[in-house]
């Protein structure tokens, strides 16, 4: 990488703790140590790992640069700077004017104002619009600002607070009861992101199917019992980037092991790109777009079969 860190003995933080900080999980951090020489712990007296704050602040820029769809082996091989730069321009382009006014009001702590905004937007533009013009793009600005330490760890979580909950009120005022398919939303064990989660069903919910979410962290078993249970025809996994590809492939297969050929396993969110070699069964779905194509082929399937 071109940008070189110091090494300090003040601030440091044990794997647990950066695991949390930056959403990476303790297996993706042991990997990159031996795979691309980054992060590089010391060792305290038990012999764990500890991480210098430079270093965390680093990870946490790597993290938000996979979130906008970056490979590791890309972030390690142009630079994390290159690559920023990029991002920038990116932020700067006419698809995210007027974002700013909102993490200004979060910046100030104005969180009534804020949810006002959210929810007005929510009924001026229409739940589709919001969810994919104003509510994702909007998400990955917060988590941009957060990446820049520009914004706190709690700061991010008040903001995704308020976006979760004007969604669900959204959500809640339809009414999918007897609707098909009926689709199962959760996340593997180990991820804990639900917030693209709840955007995914808000757009199932408004193209018709109904929706039953499980949150996230649902044990597969768990998982393959409540689709039976449920009689859903559709399992939706929603899929960050910080979660281990190996983990994330390993779950895929179980769960589509389990699940009998009529139920479908569909994939989204920031880290299913790395589920495209997945084989038969498992439906990739790139952004929350794709929901709407992916609904009206599975329909177009039952309609003909």
């Amino acid at each position: 990488m071109s940008t070189q860190l110091s090494r300090t003995n003040e601030d440091l933080l044990g794997i647990a703790a950066v695991e949390q900080e930056t959403g990476l999980s303790k297996d993706t951090l042991r990997v990159w140590e031996r795979r691309y020489g980054f992060p590089k712990p010391s060792r305290d007296a038990n012999g764990e790992r500890s991480y210098p704050s430079d270093q965390v602040r680093m990870l946490r820029r790597i993290r938000r640069l996979m979130d906008q769809g970056a490979r590791p082996g890309r972030i390690f091989a142009s630079g994390v700077d290159v690559l920023e730069a990029k991002a920038r321009d990116d932020e700067a382009s006419p698809a995210h004017a007027g974002l700013p006014a909102e993490i200004e009001l979060l910046r100030g702590h104005r969180i009534a104002e804020l949810r006002s905004v959210l929810e007005q937007a929510a009924l001026r533009d229409g739940l589709y619009e919001f969810v994919t013009a104003t509510a994702a793009p909007l998400t990955a600005r917060v988590g941009n600002a957060w990446a820049r330490g520009e914004l706190q760890v709690y700061e991010e979580h008040l903001f995704s607070e308020q976006l979760q909950a004007v969604l669900r009120g959204a959500i809640a005022r339809l009414d999918g009861a007897g609707a098909v398919p009926k689709v199962l939303l959760s996340t593997l064990p180990g991820e804990q992101h639900g917030l693209g989660l709840l955007m995914a069903q808000a757009v199932f919910a408004l193209e018709g199917a109904a929706c039953v979410s499980l949150g996230t962290q649902t044990p597969v078993r768990e998982l393959a019992d409540a689709v039976r249970a449920e009689g859903a025809h559709i399992v939706a996994l929603s899929t960050s980037s910080g979660y281990p590809a190996g983990q994330l492939k390993d779950g895929v297969a179980q769960l589509r092991a389990t699940l009998s050929a009529e139920v479908e396993l569909w994939c989204g969110g920031a880290g299913s790109a790395r589920l495209r070699q997945s084989g038969p069964g498992v439906r990739v779905i790139a952004d929350l777009a794709g929901v709407r194509d992916a609904l009206a082929s599975w329909r177009e399937a039952r309609a003909s079969a």
